[in-house]
Formats: structure tokens, sequence, C-alpha cells
């Protein structure tokens, strides 16, 4: 009886230590990281993006509860001069799509029929992302008027 014992006593001495040797490599690789973690950094253009479909969400709001759209918002000019994300470039190409949007999201403060103004203003944006950024177009279609 006291070799059975003492065998159990040794089989769980030595299954202990084994897991802590586990669990020290497992703490090791968590202590330290293997590659540096880097934080995103959003840029200008990424940012006034992000207002822009925020302001236009409560614009569509507006339209279709029939109530005053105010004026248009002239933190949208910031597109002209607003620095891209890293590895991305303003072109001639961005530089006319941003004049269109600009001009047609100033038309819907201005057009009797403020869905179509909207949805035109929707598909600009469609327009663009289509060439240089697709990542939002989902997004982006969730805006029109139906």
């Amino acid at each position: 009886m006291k070799r059975f014992i003492s065998m159990v006593f040794f089989v769980f001495l030595s299954v202990s230590c084994t897991s802590n040797k586990k669990e020290d490599k497992n703490q090791e690789s968590c202590a330290k990281p293997k590659d540096e973690f880097q934080m995103y950094e959003v840029s200008e253009m990424a940012a006034l993006m992000e207002q822009m479909y925020v302001e236009n969400t409560r614009l569509k709001d507006r339209i279709l509860k029939m109530d005053s759209l105010g004026q248009f918002p002239t933190y949208f000019l910031k597109m002209e001069k607003a620095t891209f994300t890293k590895g991305k470039e303003r072109d001639a190409f961005f530089n006319k799509h941003a004049k269109l949007f600009i001009d047609a999201q100033k038309a819907i403060y201005e057009a009797e029929d403020t869905k179509v103004a909207f949805n035109s203003m929707v598909d600009q944006c469609i327009a663009c992302h289509e060439v240089k950024c697709g990542g939002p177009i989902m997004r982006i279609k969730k805006l029109y008027i139906k």
C-alpha cells in the first residue's frame, strides 16, 4: 500500500511540474511579443469621410421627414486639402470627383426634389469609390433613399 501511495504521489508531482513548465512557456510568449503592436492612425481624409457619412445619414433622415435641411456643411470643402491614408495619393481623378461630389452635395440644399439630388450625390460617392477605395461602397449604398 505504501508503494501505491508513493507511486501516486510521484506521478502527481511529475504531472504538476510539467504543467508549470507549460504555463511558464505560455507566460513567456505573452510577456515578449514577437512583433511590436502598431496603432492604426486615421488619416484626415478617412476622418473627414466618416464625418461626411454621419452628416449625410442625418441629412437623409431630414429629407425623409421633410424637415428643413439647413445649410451646406462647409467642412466638406476640406476634401480639397485633407491628407490621405499612407500609401494613397491625391491625383487628377480624385480632384475631379471631389469637385463633382461637392457640387452634388451643394445641389441637395438648392433642389426642389431633394430625394433625387441626394441619390445623385450618393451615385457620385460610389463613382469615385469604385476606382479609388472600394471598401466602403456597401456602406455608402445604404444612404440611398428608396
